[in-house]
């Protein structure tokens, strides 16, 4: 459609949403994150889906919440009320999630790159969480955000609203990696090609395991984890793997057009 915002395509079991608004920055409006949340919703249903890749259009990958919108609300109408679900929706998918900046992000938008999995921009990209510039405070975001950073980074950062580059991103854990424009979309691919070999199971309880608080000591952790990791070398999908191995062949969870 002419007049959507988000743009849902799925190629080569990658789902690709676009956010297409650049008339306001890609800012997070009610259309917008009404189409952000289907699509996330699509691409989790959909089993010839394995990874998702979120990206944009236009100089800017996402400024936040729509200020526009956002004026004159009472608390109960503003519109980051329904912003958390779509965090939860990047961080909680058993998919693997990729974000791919070909520009700056602020505020919400920052929310969106630490809920995602994996994170690259070109060195151009620029970053800050520019809240309290505004007398609002980065509260919902802090629950994606601060698991991310390093600690002092984000009390500087969050306290300062001040901007930092896309090398700052990666040195603080915001991003993965900072590179050229003309290897971005390779170095994107290179990382959708590397998640579409794991498990579909096995990626997502991983990505469960990754988000489980620690046990204060390994030996308060071992039985649980001996029993899941057990579980899974018994699994359909597990023994699939080792015998692929075996037989030194692709496993059937494997694109029949992924190349080595």
């Amino acid at each position: 459609m002419a007049d959507e915002l988000v743009h849902y395509d799925v190629v080569g079991g990658a789902a690709t949403i676009t956010l297409d608004s650049p008339h306001n920055r890609n800012a997070l409006s009610a259309q917008l994150r009404r189409e952000l949340s289907e699509s996330l919703d699509k691409a989790v249903a959909d089993d010839a889906v394995r990874v998702v890749l979120l990206t944009h259009t236009g100089p800017v990958f996402c400024a936040g919440m729509d200020l526009k919108e956002a004026r004159g609300a009472g608390a109960g109408a503003q519109g980051v009320n329904e912003f958390p679900k779509i965090l939860d929706q990047l961080w909680t998918s058993p998919k693997p999630v990729v974000a791919r900046l070909a520009g700056p992000a602020r505020a919400g938008g920052i929310g969106m790159i630490a809920a995602c999995d994996i994170a690259v921009a070109v060195p151009e990209a620029t970053f800050a969480f520019s809240e309290v510039r505004i007398g609002v405070i980065p509260a919902v975001i802090s629950l994606t955000v601060l698991p991310r950073l390093n600690p002092r980074a984000a009390h500087e950062l969050f306290l300062t609203g001040d901007v930092f580059d896309a090398q700052r991103a990666v040195e603080i854990g915001l991003l993965n990696a900072a590179v050229p424009a003309a290897e971005l979309d390779e170095t994107v691919a290179r990382y959708l090609k590397s998640l579409t070999l794991g498990g579909p199971k096995a990626l997502a309880a991983t990505k469960t395991l990754l988000s489980k608080p620690r046990p204060a000591t390994p030996s308060e952790g071992f039985a649980a984890m001996n029993e899941l990791s057990a579980g899974f070398f018994a699994s359909e999908e597990g023994q699939e793997g080792i015998l692929a191995f075996a037989q030194k062949r692709k496993p059937n969870w494997v694109p029949e057009d992924h190349t080595d």
